[in-house]
């Protein structure tokens, strides 16, 4: 089933047209990888799925009612199912691994659910923290956690407000070898339930993913299929493999 329906989006900063009459559609569940080279539209598309900006023309439906997000309110559109996890884990250092995901557990928030707890939430936290593989670090402070193991914890974070789609900006970067292949399985795993859209740089990681690829260039879809298949486009090699 169509979750995400991006349709003739066209968007211009001072001139420059940063997205292109883009159109495609992203699965329920699916695993997708967005590659292109840099300029390619790839943050920008992102920005217009999440709120941050507005197209010029163009829609974004969503859901089975084909919801338009344009013009909606950037956390309008995350409690709606959208999770955005950006390139540099973005979480609350001085806090423990499980107080940073009870802080983003999805539902009541008044100030006693949140200082007493509920056992559901209990429970949905150990099975986040035990997805991630963070559970034997639930005492640790996030500041004490590797680089890869802070962005599990975000992805742990984005999996407690229930998403239904998530974009993920770069997983790979800055991880060790061991953390990369983790990473794959997590996103893999993840995907069975959900719509995982991956952007990424690093052809080795988008390969071990082993999922539908869409290559943007000019802010526009160049390529579409396996990875095979955009690796071995002429037009692919030439704007972006090649350099």
């Amino acid at each position: 089933m169509s979750l995400l329906e991006v349709d003739g989006i066209s968007v211009s900063f001072d001139g420059f047209r940063a997205i292109n009459n883009l159109s495609f559609t992203i699965e329920e569940p699916e695993l997708r990888a967005v590659i292109g080279p840099n300029g390619a539209g790839k943050t920008t598309f992102m920005d217009i799925v999440t709120g941050k900006t507005r197209p010029d023309t163009g829609k974004v439906l969503w859901g089975e009612d084909n919801l338009n997000l344009i013009g909606r309110s950037e956390s309008a559109i995350a409690r709606a199912g959208v999770g955005r996890k950006f390139q540099k884990p973005t979480v609350f250092e001085d806090q423990s691994v499980r107080e940073n995901l009870a802080m983003a557990i999805k539902g009541d928030r008044n100030p006693f659910a949140v200082l007493f707890g509920r056992r559901d939430d209990a429970a949905r936290l150990t099975e986040i923290a035990t997805e991630i593989g963070l559970f034997g670090r639930l005492g640790r402070k996030a500041g004490e956690l590797s680089h890869g193991q802070k962005q599990w914890l975000e992805i742990g974070m984005l999996l407690a407000q229930e998403p239904r789609l998530l974009l993920v900006d770069e997983p790979a970067a800055g991880m060790t070898p061991e953390e990369r292949t983790q990473t794959t399985d997590l996103l893999k795993r993840l995907a069975t339930r959900h719509a995982v859209v991956v952007v990424e740089h690093d052809m080795d990681f988008v390969r071990r993913l082993d999922c539908r690829v869409t290559v943007l260039h000019e802010g526009r879809v160049l390529a579409e299929g396996s990875v095979d298949h955009v690796t071995q486009n002429p037009e692919v090699i030439d704007v972006y493999l090649g350099r």
